[in-house]
């Protein structure tokens, strides 16, 4: 499934971004606010990249490599993913290399997801968990109407915020 805007082009990952997906998912400034398995090696960014090809087969994940429209690279992730079982509800998760920060590309890159995901999917809520100090994170829900919900906690995450977009 792949989206488009006037910038970029939202891709589903293979093999052959095996590269790419290591150099995002190993990325210090990304990492200092996720807490995950970061790839080592090109054997286990391979791991990952064919879990997520089987967990979207699975209709498990919608999973999408960016990319800017003039270059085959990959710059970042977003997913949707974490679906209620009355797949109702998403979870949205994103990463971009830190190059590509203040440019307006996940901003981009997230409109057209949350537009899928409520008018394609017909998801009632997509929520996102950030950490607290991840101000770009932040920012960037509060700009696409994301409320911060503050009764709500990401399990075994402390330090994250809740965040949720209602259709």
């Amino acid at each position: 499934m792949k989206l488009e805007t006037e910038r970029l082009v939202l891709k589903e990952i293979d093999e052959s971004n095996v590269e790419d997906i290591l150099k995002i998912r190993s990325n210090e400034v990304i990492n200092q606010f996720v807490r995950r398995n970061s790839p080592k090696n090109n054997y286990d960014a391979l791991q990952f990249v064919l879990t997520i090809k089987e967990r979207t087969r699975n209709n498990e994940t919608f999973y999408w490599g960016i990319s800017l429209k003039d270059q085959p690279n990959l710059i970042g992730t977003i997913c949707l993913w974490k679906f209620s079982e009355d797949r109702k509800v998403a979870e949205v998760g994103y990463e971009l290399l830190p190059d590509y920060h203040r440019k307006g590309i996940m901003s981009e890159a997230l409109s057209a997801v949350l537009n899928f995901g409520f008018n394609d999917l017909h998801l009632q809520e997509i929520v996102a968990m950030t950490n607290k100090f991840n101000e770009n994170s932040k920012g960037i829900l509060l700009k696409h109407d994301f409320i911060l919900e503050e009764e709500r906690e990401d399990e075994g995450f402390p330090d994250n915020l809740v965040f949720s977009l209602r259709k």
